[in-house]
């Protein structure tokens, strides 16, 4: 099993090491894996000028799967629009035709006092949301800035969908629900936006086909609402781009901590790229202080999404769920009466449960 691995920037690489210990223990113990690096964001841009260089994609094309990091950092702000490293990113999901993000927010039992919410409203939460990746306003066109009739300046980008890339989302999200508890919940503005109606015309066709799940519709911004309510009456949430964007943010600090959240972006033969759904925090970058988890964890969901190695993926979410149960914590996780360790020493405990 060939896998790319694209470490990254700011805290990238310091995770990225503590999912590669935890991949080689399982190599050692008889799983056959590939790995190679190849620079990618800021890095990218630092080594060749590019985000995603030439040799990069070429590499991830190859690979069966993608490891990724985080991407960006105050250096590189001041870059034109394409060179900047979150472009990087928005490439490679275009350039593999990843379209289904995947984005399972699960609170485990040791961290419901790390949750912004009660322990009583989030208690045993597990949802799964399903964000569409290669439409929506971040690849519309036109796009750009100008001036408008008035003479005064303007920026614009547009918010488009066509209807197989909205089925293709869709018909992963009826999926899904029947491999959990049969319920999907579908996110639009479709009050407001005639991109929204058009996608809720669709979803309600698919439907047709998945008589077993029941179907509801959210307004966005009800959903946003909701998640923080009542978060337990999700299973599966299926939406577009930009509101999956958010929505999965949000849904990340019931669980305690955007650091505990993998993903998972799958082209339409299950050849994914995974990464955690953080960002590169380079305020906090070569400080050790990085919570490693989500990335362990996307690296379990590599090994259940595209290579259909379930008991591997099990054997790494059962020692994180040990380290946790342990007591171990990052500072973003920690609190009285638990051991604070840093990014190295959380994959060293993971190691050592595995």
């Amino acid at each position: 099993m060939k896998i790319a691995v694209l470490a990254g920037d700011g805290i990238g690489p310091e995770i990225i090491a503590q999912a590669l210990k935890v991949l080689r223990v399982l190599a050692d113990d008889g799983l056959k894996i590939e790995l190679e690096e190849a620079p990618f964001g800021g890095a990218g841009y630092d080594a060749e000028g590019d985000p995603l260089p030439a040799r990069t994609l070429a590499l991830a094309k190859a690979a069966d799967a993608v490891l990724c990091g985080a991407v960006g950092g105050p250096k590189y702000d001041a870059l034109p629009r394409p060179q900047r490293p979150e472009q990087g990113i928005l490439r490679i999901r275009k350039e593999l035709g990843l379209f289904a993000n995947l984005r399972p927010a699960v609170l485990y039992p040791e961290l419901v006092g790390a949750s912004s919410l009660k322990p009583e409203v989030v208690s045993g939460l597990d949802i799964m949301i399903l964000r569409e990746l290669t439409g929506d306003i971040y690849f519309g066109e036109p796009r750009g800035r100008g001036e408008n009739a008035s003479g005064e300046r303007e920026g614009y980008d547009t918010m488009r969908y066509s209807e197989s890339e909205i089925r293709r989302i869709v018909e992963i999200g009826f999926q899904t629900a029947k491999k959990r508890s049969n319920k999907l919940c579908s996110v639009d503005k479709e009050n407001v936006l005639e991109t929204s109606r058009f996608w809720r015309e669709i979803v309600v066709d698919v439907a047709r086909k998945y008589p077993d799940v029941a179907l509801t519709h959210m307004y966005v911004d009800n959903a946003a609402m909701q998640l923080v309510r009542n978060p337990r009456q999700f299973d599966v949430i299926v939406t577009g781009n930009m509101f999956g964007d958010i929505l999965s943010d949000e849904a990340s600090m019931l669980t305690g901590s955007i650091g505990m959240l993998p993903s998972a972006s799958l082209d339409a033969n299950g050849k994914g790229l995974y990464e955690p759904i953080h960002g590169s925090a380079p305020d906090i970058a070569g400080k050790n202080v990085a919570n490693p988890l989500a990335t362990i964890l996307s690296s379990a969901m590599m090994l259940r999404y595209t290579f259909n190695k379930d008991e591997w993926a099990y054997r790494i979410e059962a020692a994180v769920k040990k380290v946790l149960a342990e007591g171990c914590r990052t500072a973003d996780i920690f609190e009285d009466g638990t051991r604070k360790m840093g990014t190295a020493e959380m994959g060293d405990a993971v190691v050592a449960a595995l």
